[in-house]
């Protein structure tokens, strides 16, 4: 298997880092993504966010649709990953002051 941190990928991550609002970001990711994929993302995300506010599983489930093992696998990036879920959270909590996704 490939390492996933190689020359493709940083350019890639260079592009995304390039985008300069929502509008730019929605026309790249429909570009580079199919609408099931960037959904799949969506929930990840929505996932990261409840669990960070400690809400359990099965609500998580319910509310995404999302497996128990996809929500486990967010949970184990969430708490033991690379910390990229909570910078972001981090930095979104800051610009945003609502308690809701």
């Amino acid at each position: 298997m490939p390492k996933w941190d190689n020359p493709e990928t940083r350019r890639l991550f260079r592009a995304i880092l390039a985008l300069k609002n929502i509008n730019e970001a929605k026309k790249f990711f429909r570009d580079l993504l199919t609408k099931q994929e960037i959904l799949e993302f969506g929930k990840r995300w929505q996932a990261a966010w409840m669990l960070n506010k400690k809400i359990p599983y099965s609500q998580i489930e319910k509310e995404t649709g999302l497996s128990s093992t996809t929500v486990a696998r967010v949970a184990r990036w969430l708490n033991k990953g690379k910390c990229g879920y909570k910078l972001m959270l981090k930095r979104i909590s800051h610009h945003h002051k609502s308690s809701s996704f």
